[in-house]
Order: C-alpha cells, then structure tokens, then sequence
C-alpha cells in the first residue's frame, strides 16, 4: 500500500463507502466492477467465480464491452490466466496477452473482443477461494506494478464485500422461508386457503412492478402479503372452516384476525414497518371494512394493493368465479371498495402474468 499515490488511496477509500452501501449480492458485484474499472482506467472487468464442483471459472459479473457475451463462457479446471490465478493463489500482471500460452483465446473468439492486456487477483475469503477479479486493457498504455499493487487491495476489499452480500443472502433466504412455513401453518387449518398466500404475494409483486414501487416498499409489500392472514392462526377451526353465514359474534371474533396479526408481528423489531399494512388490509376505500373503518388516503398504500389482491384471490377460488368476472367484479368496485389506481394497476399486472403462464405452458 505504500506504493500508492494519495489518488489512489482516496479512490480505494470511495470503493470502500460504495460497496458498504449495499448489501444486495448482484448490486455488490456490479458496483466493484465498476469502481475497479474507473480506479484503474481500463475498458472493461469482470468478476469470475469458482463452480467449486466442477472446478470450471464462470464469468458471474462481466461489465464494458462484450460484457454481455461473455458471460455464457466457462473456463475448464485450470485453463486460462484465470484459472492459473486460482490454482497458484497468486496475482499476475500480462501485458502481452496475445502471446502468454495460459490465455484462453476461446473467449475473445466467441464475444468477438481482443484482449490486449490484463491483471487478475484472486478472490479469497477466510482462506477459501471463490473466484478472481479480472481487469482488461487499460486505456492509456499498459499495467503497472502500482496497478497491481492496487487491484489487490481492490480484491481483498470485493471479497469480503461479496461474503458480507452471501452471508445476508443466506439470512434473508432464512427469514422468508420462515415466515412462508408460518402462513403455511394457517393454510392447513383451512382447505379453502391453500396456496391462497402464495397467490395473494405473486398478484401484489405483478401490481407493484406496475407502480413501480421503490425497493423499500416492494419488500414491505411481500412481506405483509406473505404474513397477512397470520392472525388467523388464533382462530378456532370450527370458525375458519365455517361455510355457512357467521352469526353476529362470530363475524366480530372473524373480523379480529387483522388486530391480531398485526399484535403477533408487532413482537419482531424488524418486521415493525409492516405492522399497520397487516392490520388494515381488509379496510375498505369507501370505510366499510374492518377493523377500523378507515377510507380513502387514510388507508396504508400497501394495504390497499393486499385488499385488492387478497379479494380476487377469494373470489376465484372460493367463490369459485373466472379470473374475467372475478377481475369485472375487482374493476366495478373501483373508487368504491377498493382504489381504482391500484385496481388498474393490478389488471394490468395480472394480464401480464396470465399471458407469460401460458406461454410457459
């Protein structure tokens, strides 16, 4: 590092501020690809991780161009510049690479790029290999050994940046199939609610791609699509599996669940944001929905997309009526029941994912 002017320091600092910023894997990647390409002035990077079963490099992230193409290339066990780094965990600067024997010239004959020099750095973490960071041509003349020095240090910082983004993924991962094994649980109490959650989050991530929804905000909304019947699970099985008209009492105990719901989750600090989409997710635009009664603005946004999602679903297969006139009965409640933008934007979600399930099938 002493070798390093106060420019490059200052650009290793930025590179350090930037991949702490997200821990989202891709976003990761991509952005250490970026800030790497800039700090060391070359046309293109990429980040190759290691299939540990069968030995073979992938190009996981490929930016500049023929970025794209490349990223259907596989280096063998050990071929290329590449696999040599990853077989001697050692860096290597070649400024010749047309000439070096270890350069896998497949890769430039099928994205139609020529490769004029090249750095690469092993990726490691905890001592364990997963892949090499990859810097080609260089703008102005050839690497350095100061350019090297660099991409090392680039290198230890994107390892351990893509462990922290694995480890979170792994958590998340975690997390959601926690809280899908909770609905679940109330799922099988009901015959009539099975898969009804899975639905019911599919039809709110379509409606939200068609709002475009900010990042924060589309997690949220799985989140409570997934969790909002949670409530649910303090209801009686004789109430849950009722088929004839609830008797007064039982339609005020019935319609406690989202009370409940949101008292459950309100116990999981991280979970705090969904507490009030779950409890008013059976409100109603014009006020005549429960709990609380509220209308229009009042309501949650999210809230409001779950309502919508949430009653077509019952009314496909509960009532048992087709998509169209479930889909007649959503639009004819527009500004009414339900909030005629998010009515909108859910047909036109839905429309979307009818047609790409047909073609799937």
């Amino acid at each position: 590092m002493k070798n390093l002017s106060a420019e490059k320091l200052n650009l290793l600092l930025e590179l350090s501020e930037i991949l702490n910023s997200s821990l989202e894997l891709s976003e990761v990647k991509k952005r250490a690809i970026e800030s790497a390409m800039k700090t060391l002035d070359a046309d293109a990077g990429s980040i190759m991780l290691l299939d540990t079963q069968t030995g073979e490099l992938f190009f996981d992230t490929a930016l500049g161009e023929k970025g794209q193409e490349i990223r259907t290339i596989r280096l063998p066990r050990g071929q290329g510049i590449g696999g040599w780094v990853v077989q001697n965990k050692k860096p290597v600067i070649i400024n010749n690479v047309q000439e070096d024997k270890r350069f896998f010239k497949d890769a430039d004959s099928k994205s139609g790029f020529k490769t004029i020099n090249m750095m690469c750095a092993p990726l490691v973490t905890r001592h364990k290999m997963i892949g090499v960071l990859q810097i080609i041509n260089k703008k102005d003349g050839n690497f350095t050994d100061d350019d090297l020095t660099l991409l090392i240090a680039l290198s230890n910082q994107i390892a351990i940046a893509i462990e922290n983004a694995l480890l979170y993924e792994e958590l998340r991962e975690t997390f959601y199939s926690t809280i899908h094994a909770l609905a679940e649980a109330v799922e099988k109490r009901d015959a009539l609610l099975s898969g009804h959650t899975k639905r019911v989050t599919k039809y709110c991530m379509a409606t939200a791609k068609e709002l475009s929804l900010s990042a924060k905000d589309t997690i949220n909304l799985k989140l409570a699509a997934i969790l909002h019947d949670i409530g649910k699970i303090t209801l009686s099985d004789r109430l849950l599996q009722e088929t004839d008209p609830l008797k007064y009492h039982e339609k005020h105990l019935f319609e406690m669940h989202p009370i409940y719901g949101a008292e459950i989750i309100s116990h999981i600090k991280s979970l705090k944001d969904i507490i009030p989409v779950i409890r008013y997710h059976h409100e109603k635009y014009n006020g005549s929905g429960y709990p609380d009664g509220l209308q229009g603005d009042d309501i949650p946004f999210l809230s409001r997309i779950i309502s919508v999602a949430d009653t077509f679903d019952i009314m496909s297969r509960q009532k048992k009526l087709s998509f169209e006139n479930a889909l007649k009965e959503i639009k004819d409640k527009s500004w009414v029941e339900f909030d005629g933008e998010i009515v909108m934007a859910f047909s036109i979600g839905l429309k979307k994912l009818q047609d790409k399930e047909e073609k799937i099938t």
